[in-house]
């Protein structure tokens, strides 16, 4: 007869670890090291330890209400997926606190943690087995066939700050447009006139909302755009290069508005490259406030820890309601005015 349930003994001779360990490991709690804790969890997952551990204790009512999952004891693993992304990752100025935001709600619930750089489509669940795995949540941008792969297996997914058209799932973002747009309105409150943005719009979701939200104010308020192609879909190995190819003293706005802060001191960087000197001949704006010494006269100050926290809120929302309508939610972020390096001096 096989047995249907597998012991912390089985997953201990597996792994070569103790069961103190596995024990410590799969009930969340700490005493082992995150290198350690995802060994056992692969090995639990590989051995089917989860297929009989629901993430929920206590059965789901299975009636079309809406249930809410604040005060419910939870327990399994949910798997944090990163981009295979240089400047994607625990480390980033950005993502790592947006992960720490993510990690730390988990870890409040009890629920296991499980970190996986995003491998080939082909290759990303032969690391592990699927049924260990109760929810996925997305860090950046996902490639489409990983989507495809996740969207196969069934398995519920939040995505930070991510769409695609291929896969709906829920997703937090924060609230791009309104941030850009109040940028927007106070430099024309100011007087200026004449843009350039700049940052790749094709890179992230948010960069194409803030875009948006750029253009926009500029055509409601019958300004003319003459925008350089270039600087919306500038490499980042080459912006300096691409920079200084199409800008000149003979062409150059008012205002570079930036995608974030990484372009606006690339920007910064590429000027000063130039022989033109911020604020005085021009000024920048950012976003995602990365940056305390850097002369942007605007920026965003996005709440990346509770980006990652409110994921997870979404994904045991999304676990207890696996039929309601897909949501997107947006945080609201704050618009950080630095006036030291407002007007240029004519």
């Amino acid at each position: 007869m096989m047995k249907t349930k597998v012991t912390i003994q089985e997953i201990a001779h597996f792994t070569g670890l103790s069961k103190f360990a596995v024990s410590r490991a799969l009930s969340g709690k700490s005493g082992v090291s995150d290198q350690t804790r995802d060994i056992i969890l692969k090995a639990a997952g590989k051995l089917g330890y989860f297929k009989d551990n629901s993430l929920l204790s206590g059965d789901m009512n299975n009636s079309n209400e809406l249930h809410d999952p604040q005060n419910m004891r939870w327990s399994g693993t949910i798997l944090i997926l990163f981009p295979n992304v240089r400047y994607q990752n625990q480390e980033s100025v950005y993502w790592g606190p947006v992960f720490n935001g993510i990690s730390s709600r988990l870890n409040h619930k009890g629920i296991n943690i499980l970190t996986l750089t995003e491998p080939s489509a082909d290759q990303l669940f032969t690391l592990l087995n699927p049924d260990a795995i109760r929810g996925i949540i997305t860090v950046g941008s996902i490639s489409t066939p990983i989507l495809l792969e996740i969207k196969r297996l069934g398995i519920p997914v939040v995505m930070v700050d991510h769409l695609d058209p291929v896969f709906h799932s829920d997703s937090i973002f924060t609230d791009n447009f309104a941030s850009m747009r109040e940028i927007m309105l106070y430099l024309l409150r100011k007087g200026f006139k004449s843009f350039q943005f700049v940052g790749n719009i094709s890179d992230a979701h948010s960069f194409y909302e803030r875009w948006i939200a750029y253009s926009s104010v500029l055509m409601g308020n019958g300004i003319e755009m003459n925008q350089i192609p270039e600087l919306c879909s500038p490499a980042v190995d080459d912006f300096r290069k691409t920079f200084t190819s199409v800008v000149h003293e003979a062409n150059l706005p008012e205002v570079f508005v930036c995608a974030n802060d990484f372009s606006a001191l690339y920007t910064i960087e590429a000027l000063e490259s130039m022989g033109i000197t911020v604020p005085d001949q021009c000024v920048v704006t950012g976003f995602d406030n990365l940056y305390d010494n850097i002369p942007v006269l605007a920026t965003v100050n996005v709440n990346k820890e509770l980006l990652g926290a409110r994921a997870v809120d979404q994904m045991l929302w999304r676990i207890v309601n696996p039929e309601s309508n897909v949501e997107k939610k947006l945080i609201m972020a704050d618009v950080l005015i630095r006036e030291q390096y407002s007007r240029h001096s004519g």
